[in-house]
């Protein structure tokens, strides 16, 4: 049984928190592989159930766990990676989405956006999960500025 130690300065479920993202980084909870229980994560650590609660919901916001009703607490998948090159003079910022967004993409809660924003086009919205973002080698760039003038 590991006992959390409820002296301060981080609360009690910050440190549940920390302990269970440390065992989900080391592997112990596999991607897709469903957490104990609520109860039985109280049992083994030796806190309530609503201490258990709020350091899952600190997990869920950082997009490591996904939580649905009957059916658990699970680590979040990794999800295919797409890389996307970013065309020069492009901007890209990051928020997190809309309701809608989420919806449309189904993210969990604290997973953000990128907006990318292309010289003279519409800035395009993408679940910052899903994509990694690239920028071409210099040398490309400056052949291609070349290509061009």
């Amino acid at each position: 049984m590991i006992v959390i130690d409820q002296s301060p300065p981080e609360s009690v479920y910050e440190r549940l928190a920390a302990l269970l993202r440390d065992a989900i980084e080391r592997g112990e909870y596999g991607p897709g592989e469903k957490l104990p229980s609520e109860g039985r994560l109280g049992q083994i650590h030796d806190v309530g159930r609503d201490t258990v609660r709020d350091a899952l919901n600190i997990l869920r916001h950082e997009g490591l766990v996904v939580t649905q009703r009957g059916s658990g607490t699970r680590v979040r998948s990794d999800r295919e990676v797409q890389v996307m090159m970013l065309p020069p003079g492009g901007y890209v910022t990051s928020r997190m989405p809309t309701p809608e967004e989420r919806d449309r993409w189904n993210l969990p809660p604290g997973v953000p956006v990128f907006v990318v924003e292309h010289p003279g086009g519409e800035p395009e919205v993408i679940p910052a999960d899903r994509v990694r973002l690239a920028v071409a080698p210099i040398a490309d760039q400056d052949a291609g500025e070349a290509a061009k003038g």
